[in-house]
């Protein structure tokens, strides 16, 4: 008999306790079932189950031959997936989660990209800034923005951003320029109340002392754009996310302060629920997200040129 089948009805049995459970799985009848394992036993010249009409257990022989099948039956399965993956034209719904602000300025363009070479593929795109269990949520890929506290996901690095200090060339002009971040608390700061630590400002001086600006804050909001268009009105001082300030920047709308100062570098991660195999789709998604992203960041170039 078929000792790959024969393994399966004995991983399974395990798995879930009993022959008959795992003939049902396997689609299989309990004589079937029985006579699957009998074989696999016979060809090992081995017992690796106490059978009972209550219970499974495992002999010795059969605790390890079990940890080892367990391993070599995923591999396989792995390997058929690949293999099944590579020979077929990609199909489905990809679902993609991200922050709001990212996703609206920096993800429609990838999106747009990918639906065009795959066109058996249909994304959906949630944006929020809220982390959601992408299992029970059903998210394929997330991007996250920030350090990760989550072990159980397969992680992508596909760039970083960092921390700005801008207004606009009126504002300034108005109002003058901050030389040191002490002097940051005689203009109006605009915060974004969503950070981890909200309204927390910190510049590293080329000796390496940090300094902290923590207020008076005119405006706070939970939602970036809204601090941008604040900044380009000319009501104050926002600090934020390169990735959020970096085209303003580049245009000129939006002018640096404190640039000599270093400020926080945030890296940005494509993350997928962790899993022996990962899925085509996902793989060629996050692929071409590397590619978009890598190198000088769409969003770091003003600051290269």
């Amino acid at each position: 008999m078929d000792q790959i089948t024969g393994v399966r009805v004995f991983v399974l049995a395990v798995d879930l306790g009993s022959l008959a459970a795992a003939g049902r799985q396997l689609a299989l009848s309990s004589a079937m079932t029985g006579r699957y394992l009998r074989s696999l036993e016979t060809q090992l010249n081995a017992r690796l189950l106490q059978r009972s009409t209550r219970r499974l257990s495992l002999t010795d022989v059969g605790q390890r031959y079990y940890e080892r099948c367990k391993r070599i039956l995923a591999e396989f399965d792995d390997a058929n997936h690949e293999a099944a993956d590579r020979n077929q034209t990609l199909q489905g719904t990809l679902k993609v989660a991200a922050p709001v602000t990212f996703g609206t300025m920096h993800l429609g363009s990838s999106v747009a990209r990918y639906l065009s070479e795959h066109p058996g593929v249909a994304i959906d795109v949630a944006l929020s800034d809220r982390h959601v269990d992408l299992l029970e949520a059903g998210i394929d890929v997330a991007i996250r923005i920030g350090q990760l506290h989550d072990d159980t996901l397969t992680v992508r690095r596909l760039a970083a951003c960092r921390m700005v200090a801008c207004a606009s060339p009126s504002y300034l002009e108005a109002h003058g320029t901050p030389a040191k971040p002490m002097q940051l608390r005689n203009h109006v700061c605009l915060a974004f109340s969503g950070a981890v630590s909200a309204g927390d400002w910190t510049f590293t001086a080329p000796n390496g002392i940090e300094h902290t600006a923590n207020g008076p804050f005119r405006m706070h909001a939970n939602n970036m754009d809204m601090l941008q268009s604040a900044a380009l009105a000319g009501l104050g001082i926002a600090y934020g996310p390169s990735f959020v300030f970096g085209e303003a920047l580049a245009k000129g709308s939006l002018t640096q302060v404190l640039a000599h100062y270093a400020t926080t570098s945030l890296p940005i991660h494509a993350v997928f629920p962790t899993a022996r195999y990962i899925p085509r789709m996902v793989r060629t998604f996050v692929d071409l997200l590397v590619e978009d992203f890598g190198g000088v960041a769409p969003w770091e170039r003003w600051s290269a040129e």
